[in-house]
């Protein structure tokens, strides 16, 4: 059996795990790694659970798409802060997570063999996802502040092209892509028959007065739009595992098969928290985010003493930052090192598909103001011993 040839060989390993291991193996370490948020989800949420249990028959199988009243409210959420309207072009699919959204949508559009544009650095779960269905990734680099190039997107397409995929706000990057480039990339996608996947998983989190922009709001865009969204990061249900998409009309019997073959339906007691979250007070997410915010200008003012050892590209969103570190050493070695000697963790920029050069992501949002004051410290502190 050991001589069997699984198409999983070709699939990277999930990198949190792997460092997770690092960061056991090392007590005391302070993680700069996994993506998540620090709060806890709104008090909404946890009331709407009693109304699931009041329900006998929410223990049975629900519709496949999403039960009705979240399927409702988040039609009323993509009015007022996607600009987008659902109507007889488009629909929604709620999710286990916008991960499954992401694989939902390609086994949708795809063939074994077909071909799917990513700009480097990209989401590493896409990659595996594109992977694992038989698909290739395309890759198309960013410009030097990792935004994007929509004429090198349109020189990438060929005829097996099947989709793009941008990322906005970025992982890893924290970078907010301009409306100028989302509008070409999707005009670009719409003259030339394929579809945009938009991943708008970190849409809340943008800072300095930037505002996050959908490409499913554009106008003449329903037909050949994928929008991506998730609960996982703004309301702190990273394990409730609920997201939604927003996709054409035309796919929704294409979605529906890979669905209710993988999951038949959305956790119910999910949608219900979700649909409590949905009804939580602004400031929630104001002061929640707020908070993230200060984090983030803590995190920036220590890296700009890396100046000399790293170049930081501006990043209005999400909440990371992506290092390239002028250094010879290998990514994952460097990381190991901060890991065993400094008490940092950091994910290598190879997971991102930054083969050439030693890139870091750092991320701040799961951690307190004193926490991640020392985190981001030990890291300065390592980077300065390592790299001089």
């Amino acid at each position: 059996m050991t001589n069997l040839i699984s198409r999983m060989q070709a699939v990277q390993s999930p990198i949190i795990p792997v460092v997770g291991e690092l960061i056991q193996n090392s007590p005391g370490t302070i993680s700069l790694g996994q993506g998540v948020v620090s709060y806890s989800p709104p008090p909404e949420a946890v009331e709407f659970l009693p109304k699931f249990l009041a329900e006998p028959t929410n223990n049975l199988y629900k519709a496949v798409e999403g039960i009705p009243p979240l399927l409702t409210a988040l039609t009323a959420k993509l009015s007022s802060f996607n600009k987008i309207e659902i109507n007889d072009d488009n629909c929604i699919v709620v999710t286990a997570g916008s991960n499954m959204a992401f694989m939902n949508a390609i086994l949708a559009i795809s063939a074994p063999g077909d071909e799917v544009i990513l700009n480097t650095p990209y989401y590493f779960n896409h990659e595996m996802a594109i992977t694992m269905a038989g698909c290739h990734p395309v890759l198309v680099e960013t410009d030097e502040n990792y935004q994007l190039r929509p004429e090198a997107i349109a020189a990438a397409i060929t005829p097996k092209t099947r989709a793009v995929v941008t990322i906005s706000p970025n992982n890893p990057t924290g970078v907010v892509y301009s409306e100028v480039a989302l509008l070409q990339v999707n005009q670009i996608c719409g003259d030339r028959n394929i579809y945009h996947i938009s991943d708008e998983a970190y849409e809340y989190f943008t800072y300095n007065g930037v505002k996050h922009v959908s490409p499913a709001a554009f106008p003449g865009s329903s037909n050949h739009t994928i929008s991506l969204y998730s609960l996982s990061k703004a309301y702190g249900f990273a394990s409730w595992r609920i997201g939604y998409m927003v996709i054409p009309q035309h796919l929704l019997v294409a979605v529906k098969k890979v669905q209710d073959t993988i999951l038949i339906c959305p956790p119910v007691i999910s949608q219900y928290a979700a649909l409590g979250a949905l009804h939580a007070k602004d400031k929630y997410l104001q002061e929640n985010i707020g908070e993230i915010a200060k984090v983030r200008e803590l995190v920036l003012d220590y890296l700009h003493s890396l100046q000399n050892l790293s170049t930081i590209a501006p990043a209005d969103g999400a909440f990371y930052f992506f290092l390239k570190v002028h250094t010879q050493i290998d990514a994952f070695e460097l990381v190991k090192q901060l890991i065993q000697t400094y008490k940092v963790a950091v994910i290598p920029g190879t997971t991102f598909g930054m083969e050439k050069g030693c890139y870091l992501r750092v991320a701040y949002g799961a951690l307190q103001q004193q926490t991640a004051k020392a985190g981001i410290e030990r890291l300065v502190q390592g980077l300065q011993k390592i790299i001089i």
